[in-house]
């Protein structure tokens, strides 16, 4: 995130347009937690994990009142256009402030999760997927020294692209996802026959059997001698320093946003498809179910067969 933002500050100086940092959120909107920005706001930041601009959930601005007071700081402040960095709730918000106040907003997609329509890879996505591949190997020296099998779970509530992405990279035997249904036959037989002396198996939180330990626990209805052991990565995969990729995403994301404020675009979300800058409605990247890569998926089977 503190790529994009720091694009956008400097995109905006570059035009020669007044930026405004808003702390917290649509929060800090509302509590007019707003604060002036130029390019020296955002030196040396590039390199940060998570955001200079901190983050908090607001159930005031759910309500029509809570998005009044908003509107009334921004208002006060001349401000013309948002530049938001977030996913399905934050662009919902930002749709009803501009129903209710005109107050035209530009966002960027920034979730780990992967989960939004219109953009290949979210900002945060590549950074959690390097955190979480680095775990798994780590993960993996001690399963092959011991003889374990090891049940991995990573975030994931409704999405499974980290999972798939880390365990397609760390050579997992298994991958569990939301998206689909899990084979429990097949994976009670494969841990009955293995010839293997150690596993890998991924977890995505969201799971439809649950986390890893419920399904451990189930596995070992069928199997008494199962005895795995789980790792849960959990928020480690949230912050660190932000991955190569996800520093040029952002850069290019912010630049665009402030870009399309400028050329009249309302209630867009930039995204990269196929390597190139891509406007999206709000509502198509917050409505549109997201599906996992089919390739990947296939990949998955054979390479695990």
């Amino acid at each position: 995130m503190n790529a994009c933002i720091r694009a956008v500050v400097r995109t905006a100086c570059y035009n020669q347009l007044e930026v405004i940092g808003i702390m917290r959120g649509y929060q800090g909107m509302i509590e007019n937690e707003l604060i002036q920005m130029n390019s020296r706001s955002v030196s040396n930041i590039i390199q940060r994990g998570g955001t200079i601009l901190k983050t908090a959930r607001s159930a005031e601005f759910l309500t029509p009142e809570g998005r009044q007071k908003a509107y009334q700081n921004l208002l006060n402040q001349g401000i013309e256009g948002l530049v938001c960095i977030g996913g399905d709730g934050s662009f919902r918000g930002a749709m009803a402030l501009y129903e209710e106040h005109g107050i035209p907003t530009i966002g960027t997609p920034g979730t780990i999760d992967n989960d939004v329509n219109g953009t290949d890879f979210t900002l945060g996505f590549d950074t959690a997927v390097h955190t979480a591949l680095d775990a798994i190997d780590k993960i993996r020296d001690t399963a092959e020294s011991h003889s374990r099998i090891f049940f991995v779970e990573v975030m994931g509530r409704k999405a499974g692209d980290i999972a798939l992405w880390v365990g397609t990279a760390g050579g997992a035997e298994t991958i569990l996802v939301p998206e689909a249904k899990n084979d429990w036959a097949a994976m009670i037989n494969m841990f009955r026959r293995s010839p293997k002396s150690f596993s890998i198996v991924i977890v995505a939180e969201g799971d439809e059997d649950g986390g890893a330990y419920k399904i451990v626990e189930r596995i070992q209805q069928h199997l008494p001698e199962f005895d795995p052991r789980v790792t849960i990565l959990g928020h480690i995969q949230r912050g660190g320093s932000p991955s190569p990729l996800d520093r040029v995403l952002g850069s290019r994301m912010g630049v665009a946003a402030v870009e399309a404020l400028m050329q009249g675009e309302v209630n867009k979300m930039v995204g990269v498809v196929n390597n190139q800058i891509l406007l999206t409605p709000f509502g198509d990247a917050t409505s549109t179910p997201r599906t996992l890569n089919p390739e990947l998926l296939r990949l998955v089977q054979i390479l695990n067969s």
